[in-house]
């Protein structure tokens, strides 16, 4: 399979050379030449197959015209240690649940597929070190970084703003050592994407050391994800409920969604979507304009989506060809303030005894508000409450007990490099390492 950029003007790349690139060379997302339609006997019989098993199929799809399907069988099966299970809240509505990984964040399936990927790449052709930058604003950063953990070639930067990551989040990344790096910059999620961005894009750097991405915006990071759509579809269709199935996705950079996305473009009998946005509506704009604008990010309590130029923007518009109609013919769009987020989790917790974090609240409520009555809405619970403790349980006035696995993190001693948002301090940085 060979992967095209979005922008169209640098030459297609193997699987390999987009991973490894993260970007294309004229700042595009790779997106893949084809994107195959599972058959249709898949899809009769999903509800008899384990995760694994539907991952392994749709991983196929995906990756296996390039590697071997002992090795892909290995690689998913060891990226999917734990489930994804769907759980009811109320009559019509089920939360896919994302947190049971290591860091108890949806983005643990994406980050330990990538690793594993790159080791085998690494590993078939003995290159040099590989040095990945990711950027964050929140869970990204601790699932790539124990995701990488201890992975022989590899050295991870983690890129993440000063004083908007919750402290939990933060002791994820910044107490692990070994190959891994915390940088502090002093700025936005967005200034952080941006030296990322621009590392890529600088000569002089990419001569230096090699260097790949972490972020969806990596094909590797972002493609895993389909698979829990599948697995969702799957356990809801054991239960007689797959038929008008709507599936809400807290979006902040859209690499969740456009996963999702790609799952319906290969067969996946999923409805519609909705993408739940906090403050930052940019993609919600676009919806009900057809104009894409960029706007600084606005911090809120639910910071992981605290994103003002989702880059997967990118991929939603080249998958239907720019079709506004198109677009939200499939998706749908909300966006919530804080004190609607609170008041969401607060009225979940007292009506149905569940407790959402904060990004899951926004595909709670939007599913609330736009299900009609004879569709069934799932949506992505993409952390674990826990990781928002002090929001969470002032929002519903309850305890929220912290998973055993996460209160190791807190033990640790944070250890972090300081950094402007100023490319050229970034720069000498990567220079000097």
């Amino acid at each position: 399979m060979l992967y095209y950029s979005t922008n169209g003007i640098s030459p297609l790349a193997t699987l390999r050379e987009a991973v490894v690139k993260g970007l294309a060379t004229d700042r595009g997302l790779y997106m893949p030449e084809e994107i195959k339609q599972l058959p249709k006997e898949f899809f009769d019989n999903i509800e008899r197959l384990s995760f694994q098993e539907i991952a392994f199929e749709v991983a196929k799809a995906f990756f296996g015209e390039d590697i071997e399907n002992d090795d892909l069988k290995k690689i998913v099966y060891d990226t999917l240690s734990f489930d994804c299970p769907v759980v009811k809240v109320c009559d019509n509505i089920w939360s896919l649940e994302l947190f049971h990984g290591p860091t108890l964040a949806f983005k643990d399936v994406g980050a330990r597929f990538m690793a594993r990927m790159l080791g085998h790449f690494n590993r078939k052709e003995g290159k040099e070190l590989v040095h990945v930058l990711v950027a964050t604003s929140g869970d990204t950063g601790s699932a790539v970084a124990n995701g990488f953990l201890g992975v022989e070639g590899i050295h991870v930067y983690v890129l993440y703003p000063k004083g908007k990551v919750s402290k939990i989040q933060e002791s994820q990344f910044t107490t692990l050592g070994q190959n891994i790096t915390a940088i502090e910059v002093d700025g936005v999620f967005d200034d952080c994407q941006a030296l990322v961005k621009s590392a890529f894009m600088d000569k002089e750097l990419n001569e230096h050391i090699r260097l790949t991405s972490a972020n969806s915006i990596n094909v590797a990071r972002f493609l895993p994800q389909a698979f829990y759509y599948f697995n969702a579809y799957a356990r809801m269709k054991e239960q007689g409920l797959a038929d008008n199935l709507v599936v809400c996705v807290p979006s902040g950079n859209f690499g969740n969604i456009t996963a999702g996305l790609f799952g319906h473009r290969m067969g996946l009998p999923i409805k519609r979507f909705i993408a739940a946005n906090n403050a930052n509506n940019i993609f919600y704009n676009f919806l009900k304009t057809g104009v894409y604008e960029s706007k600084p990010s606005i911090q809120t309590i639910a910071n992981a989506m605290d994103v003002g130029d989702p880059s997967n923007f990118a991929r939603v518009y080249d998958l239907y060809k720019g079709d506004h109609n198109t677009i939200t013919s499939i998706i749908s769009g909300a966006t919530y303030s804080d004190e609607q987020i609170r008041e969401t989790m607060k009225t979940c917790f007292t009506d149905n005894g569940y407790i959402l974090d904060p990004h899951g609240a926004c595909g709670y409520r939007a599913l609330k508000e736009q299900l009609l009555p004879d569709e069934t809405g799932v949506f992505l619970e993409t952390a674990h409450p826990a990781k928002f403790k002090n929001t969470v349980e002032s929002a519903i006035n309850h305890t929220v007990t912290i998973p055993a696995r996460l209160a190791e993190f807190m033990k640790g001693t944070k250890q972090s490099i300081p950094m402007s948002k100023d490319f050229a301090d970034f720069k000498a940085f990567l220079l000097n390492e």
